[in-house]
């Protein structure tokens, strides 16, 4: 008996170190600065946010938040750096729902998109704005699905590269009002509002940012936004499911991720500092002037999520016809 209940000692303190570890990591925790590591290049939308919120984060967690761009492959090179990181809290992500598409887009991947990553939180929601030339003579959503199917395979669109948030939203709502439209993928934004401004490039689904000076100058015309619900910086334009084109919604999101295995009182410590710097009256400016909603989840409500998104994406890219690079 006696032998027994040594043994069942044994195991319930086996079993209590790692979550003493845990524990006393949280207490500790932060004891050094943190890495925040951003997979796309410097001057970026989400490289903007994750700066917006740095300094916030950082004196509420008494460390120095440190923004580290790594930018190349559509965010996949800094996806595997985050991946491969330790699990102890020192280095996170903030990435955009391009890390919900890299499995579908790529052939082969160093990391595990679901396995290798705990969510934190996202951190805003940036809804696209479908913007066309007024030149094109169509002054609503409903009369541009109309002329687009009197024309199969004429019209076009412009995205920022194939696989982009920009892309993707395009197809969702090419697949959702049934209309043959062509991708004609640019370099960035700047490019492609010129080609819609021209008249040379029908409809673009671009970030609010680069054309609300445009929408406002009357250059462009925002017909719809493709966003679950309506953009805060486009309060009076419909989203393309009110304006008639139900099944088209496209979420691009920004959030913030970690390492998997990344102890849980940790992860609920920089959910915490996230959610308290998203209060800010600067940091919501800030977001304002990007056409970006602030957005947040548990950590557990945002795995679930992600999870969500990648299966979704799977029939988007499929349903698309993109092949992986």
């Amino acid at each position: 008996m006696h032998r027994r209940i040594a043994i069942a000692a044994v195991a319930l303190t086996a079993l209590a170190l790692p979550l003493g570890k845990a524990l006393a990591q949280a207490t500790d925790y932060p004891n050094k600065p943190i890495r925040v590591v951003v997979p796309f290049a410097a001057g970026s939308t989400t490289d903007i946010i994750a700066r917006a919120i740095a300094d916030r984060m950082g004196a509420s967690l008494g460390q120095t938040l440190v923004v580290e761009n790594r930018g190349g492959a559509s965010g996949t090179i800094g996806q595997a750096l985050v991946a491969q990181a330790p699990a102890d809290g020192y280095t996170v992500m903030i990435h955009s729902s391009s890390h919900t598409v890299s499995p579908w887009t790529f052939a082969k991947l160093p990391f595990d998109t679901q396995k290798d990553f705990i969510g934190i939180s996202p951190i805003a929601s940036l809804p696209n704005a479908l913007v066309i030339a007024p030149s094109q003579n169509l002054k609503t959503l409903q009369e541009l699905v109309a002329a687009a199917k009197a024309k199969p395979g004429v019209f076009n669109f412009a995205s920022a590269g194939q696989g982009s948030a920009t892309h993707l939203n395009a197809e969702k709502f090419r697949l959702a009002a049934k209309i043959d439209a062509v991708n004609v993928p640019f370099k960035g934004s700047a490019d492609a509002v010129t080609e819609v401004i021209a008249g040379r490039v029908h409809y673009y689904f671009s970030p609010i940012a680069p054309v609300i000076s445009q929408i406002q100058a009357g250059h462009l015309l925002a017909l719809a936004v493709g966003s679950p619900k309506r953009a805060a910086a486009l309060p009076d334009v419909p989203t393309t499911a009110e304006a008639g084109v139900p099944g088209s919604e496209f979420n691009f999101w920004i959030g913030m991720m970690a390492p998997a295995g990344t102890p849980s009182p940790v992860v609920q410590k920089l959910h915490a500092a996230l959610t308290g710097a998203l209060q800010s009256a600067e940091v919501r400016e800030r977001f304002n002037k990007l056409g970006a909603d602030a957005w947040t989840l548990t950590p557990e409500a945002f795995d679930k999520y992600i999870r969500e998104e990648i299966a979704a994406n799977e029939e988007l890219v499929r349903a698309a016809g993109l092949k992986p690079q």
